[in-house]
């Protein structure tokens, strides 16, 4: 048996890089459009939207291939898949391939971020099997608190391609302590992987994402993109047909029964429509509009995840005394507060007033996520608790592309993204110009689409009632 700190470790490697790759590309995107020629909407998109769509259509089948074949054999292919994939994104010489090889990229995290709390509480005795989660999610604070400004800095002095070759020597490195000091384990099963059901999701998620983020570029009414909804409404009708009709589906159906596990599962993937791309957006504007160095921009966004990093302890801890139902409903309506204040920003807005809305932003997410997620797995029996954590990170990361698709989409549609092309060609314009005003049009819709979809999480936390633990 390995020492359970080395196994803690090597997954601490894993878990840190991919976290920070999922924070570090928002204040890099712009940097990215600017190297391509293109702006918010669109393609651009897509080195975030592609990397998440795979991820949630392969969260749930990783870890159903990781019972399969083994612990170690989904590690270590995740890091390997993972670091080669970052290589070739550093390489893309076309936004084309780059989004292509997020995807590739999707497809390492997705076997890293399925197996890795298995892995944990593998190895630690029953009795510190809290300590060690506790620990494995200080590192994803961690790696979401840094990413911001590491990914600014490095990008200022080394280049938007530096953020991707940066995980190529610690994925090798992973990759050698996997093989040297984890040794084989027994797969746990010998079932069947539900590949169908994987594929019918990942080609509904991907096909109605699509749809969103280019419906400006192509016209809401037009064939291709009516054609593309109806694609991706079957698809996932299929795939709701399908996981009832099979024996291990990729989500068991009969979880959703309970109105506790729904409400929270739905208001938890509102939550991430909502706030996810406000970084996004302000990254945008900092660099965009204000004309601000990316260093500067990532250290002014790391207030967001580090606000929520500090109180989620809390907000998890009061949760135990009083409850889910209010404290979740009560952090969306904070975060739609926080996001209704960046939503009256303009180009001449001081720093403090910027910090205060991502700050403010982070507590709700922190006073909702912890009571919510508490309340989700609570809610689902023993038996399926490795279910249950699948459906919420599913959920999560569904969300989270759901969140860049609707508001590039709403930023395209009001202008934004034609703004942020003539700002990037003409430089800093005069207050009261018309591509400023165009800029802040486009933002201010795609920040009152977040809030009203703040506001929804924060209906769907209301709904579930009083939980009743099940484990």
């Amino acid at each position: 048996m390995p020492n359970k700190w080395t196994v803690f470790s090597i997954v601490a490697v894993g878990v840190l890089m991919a976290t920070i790759d999922s924070s570090i590309v928002n204040v890099t995107l712009p940097v990215i459009a600017r190297n391509f020629g293109s702006a918010l909407g669109g393609l651009v998109e897509w080195v975030v939207i592609g990397y998440l769509v795979v991820v949630a259509a392969l969260l749930l089948t990783a870890g159903r291939v990781s019972d399969i074949v083994g612990r170690r054999a989904s590690w270590g292919w995740g890091l390997a898949v993972f670091t080669a994939s970052s290589a070739l994104c550093g390489a893309a010489g076309s936004l084309e391939v780059l989004v292509g090889c997020r995807a590739l990229q999707g497809v390492g995290s997705a076997l890293l971020m399925a197996v890795s709390p298995a892995m944990i509480v593998g190895a630690f005795p029953p009795h510190q099997r809290g300590r060690a989660l506790g620990l494995n999610a200080l590192v994803v604070g961690v790696g979401i608190s840094i990413g911001p400004t590491l990914g600014g800095v490095v990008v200022e002095h080394l280049g938007w391609r530096s953020i991707f070759y940066v995980n190529v020597p610690l994925g090798i490195l992973g990759i050698i302590a996997t093989v040297k000091l984890l040794p084989r384990d027994r797969p746990g099963s010998r079932g069947q992987v539900d590949w169908l059901g994987a594929l019918l999701l990942a080609l509904g998620l991907g096909v109605l994402t699509a749809a969103l983020s280019f419906g400006s570029e192509l016209g809401w009414s037009s064939k291709p993109l009516l054609g593309g909804m109806a694609i991706a409404l079957l698809a996932l009708a299929g795939f709701g047909v399908h996981v009832r009709r099979v024996n291990e589906p990729v989500i068991d159906p009969g979880l959703f029964k309970n109105r506790v596990f729904s409400s929270a599962t739905a208001s938890l993937l509102l939550s991430f429509v909502a706030t996810f791309a406000v970084a996004l957006l302000m990254a945008f504007y900092f660099e965009e509009l204000r004309g601000w160095r990316a260093d500067r921009a990532g250290l002014l966004l790391t207030p967001l995840p580090l606000a929520s990093a500090v109180v989620s302890p809390a907000s998890g801890a009061l949760a135990d005394r009083i409850g889910s139902q209010k404290l979740a409903a009560s952090g969306m309506l904070i975060a739609a507060v926080g996001v209704a204040s960046l939503s009256a920003i303009d180009e001449t807005t001081g720093v403090g007033r910027l910090l205060f809305g991502l700050v403010v932003i982070g507590i709700g997410q922190a006073v909702f996520r912890a009571p919510n997620n508490s309340a989700l797995m609570g809610s689902a029996p023993r038996d399926r608790q490795g279910v249950a954590a699948g459906v919420l990170a599913t959920a999560r990361v569904i969300g989270q592309s759901l969140s860049v698709a609707m508001a590039g989409a709403l930023f395209a549609a009001f202008g934004g993204a034609d703004a942020a092309g003539a700002l990037r060609e003409g430089g800093r314009v005069p207050r009261g110009a018309a591509v400023v005003d165009a800029f802040l049009r486009g933002l201010h819709a795609a920040l009152v689409g977040c809030m009203i979809v703040a506001l929804l999480a924060c209906a769907a936390a209301l709904v579930r009632g009083r939980e009743r633990s099940v484990v």
